[in-house]
């Protein structure tokens, strides 16, 4: 039995960085070579000392929405935090309500309202946006149907607050700094942080040096934060998310891997996407799915050579996930030595390559 505790480290609350560096690609990187069983402390420019001509960098291009909304309840001005889950049609999320109590179906809550108090006439408050609870789905999740004039994006863009994860206190003071540089496609609850790191010049420069940059996308979703809770590993149900690899890409990443170049996956994410959408031989294939893959010690991998990490929370399935590309004993001695060098930990910390 594969125990939680096996995936156990301990970590100095000061060690999780509370706020991105000035520039993007000066963080730190550990590399960890699998053959050789070494360490090297970089910084994650160097990265494209470890890239060679021929070799494929996997990157996800999902961009996090503004997803946290501050609003009342439209009667009685009551706070209420609505997070944006998962878009159901074109007016209608499951999201995540906080305090659930007080949003029963039927209950309405405001968003960018002027000042708080009701309106004389109607003695309700009004705002730019109106969400109400149509639905109440697994795990209290609610149903809310918006009402709005105009592009609900633009609305969410003027409203909607980064939803950071929980062990980021610290209020973030440019919404691009948890968006890597190359997002594109709307859609995540939380960044696929280990494309954080990389800056337009970089990926220029990993360009001219004759490395492939294939695009995938998946849209992270707030599961990415749920703690493993059983104690036997294998009991863990994985949330699932969207995912999708157009034609170009999988030609790219085929391609390399037929002509003897490496693959190398830019985050947990891009991974999962890839080992989600592979053959047993490696082959990749184009087309959308939702994935609940769950990665742990024992798994072989199709398609990955290398990993561009970050550093992952103790007993986290992306955590296993990185166990099983090396092995437990190696990665937990890596993060050990990672704590002794004080590396910056977790969203806004510190890289990894695991090549």
């Amino acid at each position: 039995m594969m125990k939680l505790t096996d995936f156990y480290y301990d970590l100095p609350q000061e060690l999780i960085a509370q706020d991105p560096l000035l520039k993007r690609s000066e963080s730190r990187l550990m590399v960890l070579d699998r053959k050789d069983n070494t360490i090297e402390h970089k910084h994650f420019y160097d990265v494209i000392d470890y890239l060679n001509p021929g070799d494929c960098l996997v990157i996800n291009d999902t961009r996090v929405l503004p997803a946290r909304l501050m609003g009342v309840k439209e009667d009685t001005g009551a706070s209420i935090e609505v997070l944006l889950l998962k878009r159901k049609d074109d007016r209608t999320w499951e999201t995540l309500v906080k305090p659930g109590k007080k949003c029963k179906v039927g209950a309405r809550i405001v968003f960018g309202s002027e000042s708080n108090e009701p309106d004389p006439e109607t003695g309700l408050i009004k705002g730019k946006l109106v969400g109400e609870v149509v639905g109440i789905v697994e795990e209290g999740n609610r149903l809310i149907r918006f009402e709005f004039d105009g592009i609900f994006e633009e609305i969410l863009d003027e409203l909607g607050q980064m939803p950071l994860p929980p062990y980021i206190t610290h209020k973030l003071e440019d919404k691009n700094r948890y968006q890597t540089v190359y997002a594109e496609h709307d859609g995540s609850a939380a960044a696929p942080t280990a494309g954080l790191h990389f800056t337009t010049e970089l990926l220029d420069q990993i360009k001219a040096k004759g490395i492939k940059i294939a695009h995938v996308t998946l849209h992270v979703g707030l599961g990415t934060f749920r703690p493993v809770k059983e104690e036997n590993i294998l009991d863990h149900h994985m949330h699932s998310e969207f995912c999708i690899i157009e034609q170009d890409a999988a030609d790219m990443i085929n391609e390399t891997k037929a002509a003897g170049g490496r693959v190398v996956s830019v985050g947990t994410t891009s991974t999962r996407t890839l080992e989600s959408m592979s053959d047993d031989d490696g082959t990749v294939h184009a087309g959308s799915k939702w994935t609940d893959i769950f990665i742990y010690p024992g798994y072989k991998f199709k398609v990955i050579d290398a990993l561009i990490t970050n550093f992952h929370l103790p007993e986290s399935t992306l955590l296993m996930l990185v166990s099983a590309l090396y092995d437990r004993e190696h990665i937990l001695e890596a993060y050990k030595v990672a704590v002794e060098e004080k590396y910056r930990f977790f969203s806004f910390g510190d890289a990894m390559l695991i090549k």
